[in-house]
């Protein structure tokens, strides 16, 4: 599993997967079909070989047990899998759809969505997969949204003017995320406040 993988982030399999992620992608987009549930858990190696390989990002003082290796897969081969709730680009497309943490804000946002809900996804997965971690982790879409906000800057003025009449609730004076005065806790707030803007 790619999930597996996430925080190994050597520049050469991040590279290669991302660019197999995106052929993956246009040949699904080029057949009119959209994944709607990509993640790292839909990613699967094709082969399950490894090489143990130095770890050249060890600390000072070494671990006890020594472990100065990690291991990479051998192949950086993947399948993408689950398509279960995979649509047509002509069916209906006002649902929500995708795993929150790689969710786009379209969606969020009630706009409908299309083929960029999984290009979205796909920059979600490869953030992930490079550092380690999960780029959004929230279970809540105002913070979700703020969080969007703190690594990327400000929604997109026509997205905010087209939202959702559900989606309104998020936005102060209609243009303006209502954030943090809107945040459900402090814990979400230092959630928001924690993230880097991307560069």
């Amino acid at each position: 599993l790619v999930c597996e993988l996430s925080g190994l982030g050597t520049p050469f399999l991040c590279l290669y997967i991302t660019i197999i992620f995106f052929l993956t992608s246009a040949v699904m987009h080029d057949l009119r079909l959209i994944h709607t549930d990509l993640k790292p858990e839909n990613i699967l190696l094709v082969s399950p070989d490894t090489i143990r390989v130095h770890d050249y990002k060890i600390p000072i003082r070494p671990p006890k047990d020594g472990s100065v290796f990690k291991n990479l897969p051998k192949s950086s081969a993947i399948k993408l899998i689950d398509f279960g709730s995979t649509t047509f680009d002509h069916q209906d497309h006002n649902y929500v759809v995708s795993t929150r943490h790689y969710r786009a804000p379209e969606v969020i946002l009630g706009l409908g969505w299309n083929y960029p809900c999984d290009l979205w996804s796909v920059g979600c997965i490869l953030v992930e997969l490079c550092s380690g971690e999960a780029l959004f982790q929230t279970h809540e879409n105002l913070e979700h949204l703020a969080m969007m906000e703190k690594v990327l800057g400000p929604l997109p003025k026509h997205m905010i003017a087209r939202a959702d009449r559900r989606a309104e609730k998020y936005f102060r004076r209609g243009l303006r995320l209502d954030w943090p005065e809107g945040a459900a806790s402090r814990e979400s707030m230092k959630a928001v406040w924690k993230l880097p803007r991307l560069q």
